[in-house]
């Protein structure tokens, strides 16, 4: 059982340590929120708007030093506010980023796993997706063969793996 649960269940205030540990979380949430595009933060809800200027200054900061007191500053707006929907929206965001890099290394280890096969390797797609054009995987299997032989770029694979990536996107 954590400090925080055992202050709070007994009716006393929360610990010296575990206020700092609170702090100390809110300025790492304050860190990844500056750390982020303006896109992104748009996506944030942040109701208060001295933090959203708080953040914006910390991004046009050189100092270290200067960075890093402003990081302190944020920390100390956010304990005014609640952070729980700021978490959630950066879970989120930062789950659905690992779902793209996750269906972005299944494509590459297919694309690797059907060339690897050579011509046989066309059925590992076709097994998956039925309507994919048979002769163009191929074409392109024959040209990576000439690409690796000749030395060439490999155009085919990348082509490839375009395609892969196509069919896991489709509806399909």
């Amino acid at each position: 059982m954590s400090e925080e649960n055992t202050s709070a269940e007994s009716g006393q205030a929360p610990s010296k340590t575990a206020k700092k540990r609170l702090a100390l979380a809110l300025q790492t949430l304050g860190e990844q929120l500056v750390a982020l595009t303006e896109k992104q933060l748009a996506n944030i809800p942040i109701d208060d708007e001295r933090l959203l200027e708080a953040i914006t200054q910390a991004r046009t900061m050189r100092s270290h030093s200067a960075k890093r007191r402003h990081l302190q500053l944020i920390g100390k707006l956010m304990r005014d506010i609640d952070a729980d929907p700021i978490r959630f929206a950066l879970d989120n965001m930062y789950e659905k980023k690992r779902e793209e890099t996750a269906r972005f290394h299944r494509s590459e280890k297919l694309r690797d796993d059907v060339l690897a096969a050579g011509p046989e390797g066309v059925e590992l797609i076709m097994q998956r997706w039925p309507s994919a054009d048979r002769q163009q995987l191929r074409q392109l299997l024959r040209q990576h063969a000439k690409e690796t032989t000749t030395g060439k770029p490999p155009a085919a694979s990348r082509k490839l793996f375009q395609i892969i990536r196509d069919l896991a996107d489709s509806p399909d």
